[in-house]
């Protein structure tokens, strides 16, 4: 099997916190992680491909924007619904925040079973349970 996705790499304002964060749910959903260097870490998946958080000091702004031009939010498989209702559960303690609670499960649709999230520094990110 070929990796549809090779690697995506996230630049943070404060790679201690998004360590939380970001390492908390990517560790929860089976990531392992990897290399690590001061400025930086890498989660690897099953399938080969991997995220790095990295706090660049070639960075031009202090702050992300979901709402400006580029990446709106990032999506990752759960293992199923329990998994999904898990990390719900779980994610308040690992600096995230439910979006759209009022529609939670369904706010991607009627048919899509998914948690939006977000962290302290503005990144959302949708699980997402298999049909």
């Amino acid at each position: 099997m070929v990796a549809a996705v090779h690697h995506i790499e996230i630049w943070v304002p404060d790679l201690s916190r998004a360590l939380t964060s970001w390492g908390w749910i990517l560790t929860r959903l089976g990531w392992k992680d990897g290399d690590g260097w001061p400025g930086g870490m890498t989660w690897t998946a099953p399938d080969g491909s991997y995220v790095v958080l990295e706090q660049s000091p070639a960075m031009s702004a202090e702050e992300h924007d979901r709402m400006r031009p580029g990446m709106n939010h990032l999506a990752l498989n759960a293992a199923g619904r329990p998994e999904v209702d898990a990390i719900v559960a779980e994610a308040a303690n690992h600096g995230w925040t439910m979006m759209f609670a009022d529609r939670h499960p369904y706010a991607g649709g009627p048919q899509h079973y998914a948690a939006f999230l977000h962290n302290d520094d503005g990144y959302e990110l949708e699980i997402v349970a298999p049909d």
